[in-house]
């Protein structure tokens, strides 16, 4: 991040969090309404480096095998988020699921030499959308955040008066992104307008009091973004 390690080291004390190492979850948002099952990004997949390979072992635990799935929503090309598409013998997890994302991510996705192998796997499920397509699917509308990847989304769910707010990677650490906004991951792309993003979107999440959830907040990562000593805080659902 480019931040003195003493002035982060302080912020996270400040709101009791240990230091050293600093801990992301990695995990995916399960939707269920009508006819649809929707996971939103599917984790590392089996990296051991991340503790992976539990994301179908929570599926089964709420009662959905990978054939259910009918729409996997990918906010962003890296690889803890796609890295659950494909198998151990790179063969496609949710094969009977399209895999919707921006026209910008899936171009970068193509692009992108290391993932040669997942882009040949999923390409014949893969529907893309504008960025910021409204009703993507009946109840899902995509939210661009810029800066993080070409064409990174967050989403909207909602089901009436219902709503959840998805956050991809529009924050990664609950204490230092949400607190410290302008404070850029080293994964940010274009950082300058990854941190008006992301300042942005705080703003909104805490003017509209919108249910949040964060792949990479402890988990479940769910909770709420709001205002505090002229800054924002996370609140974790209870």
């Amino acid at each position: 991040m480019g931040e003195d390690k003493a002035e982060v080291d302080a912020l996270l004390t400040a709101a009791g969090v240990a230091t050293d190492p600093l801990q992301l979850s990695i995990q995916g948002l399960l939707v269920q309404g009508g006819e649809r099952v929707i996971l939103f990004d599917t984790g590392i997949g089996a990296a051991e480096w991340a503790d992976g390979g539990r994301l179908l072992q929570s599926l089964q635990a709420a009662g959905v095998e990978p054939e259910q799935v009918t729409d996997v929503f990918i906010s962003h090309l890296h690889g803890d988020h796609v890295g659950g598409l494909v198998d151990g013998d790179g063969q496609p997890v949710f094969a009977n699921a399209t895999v919707r994302m921006t026209a910008p991510e899936w171009e970068a996705l193509q692009a992108d030499e290391g993932q040669a192998a997942l882009v040949q796997a999923i390409a014949p499920q893969v529907e893309t959308f504008a960025p910021g397509a409204q009703d993507v699917v009946p109840g899902v509308d995509a939210v661009a955040v810029d800066g993080h990847t070409p064409g990174h989304s967050a989403y909207l769910v909602q089901d009436g008066d219902a709503k959840l707010f998805y956050l991809g990677d529009s924050a990664h650490h609950h204490v230092i992104s949400v607190q410290r906004p302008r404070w850029t991951i080293q994964f940010d792309g274009d950082a300058p307008l990854a941190e008006d993003s992301r300042e942005a979107l705080l703003d909104r999440q805490a003017d509209e009091a919108l249910p949040v959830s964060s792949p990479h907040f402890p988990f479940p990562g769910l909770g709420r973004i709001e205002r505090r000593d002229d800054g924002f805080v996370w609140v974790p659902a209870q």
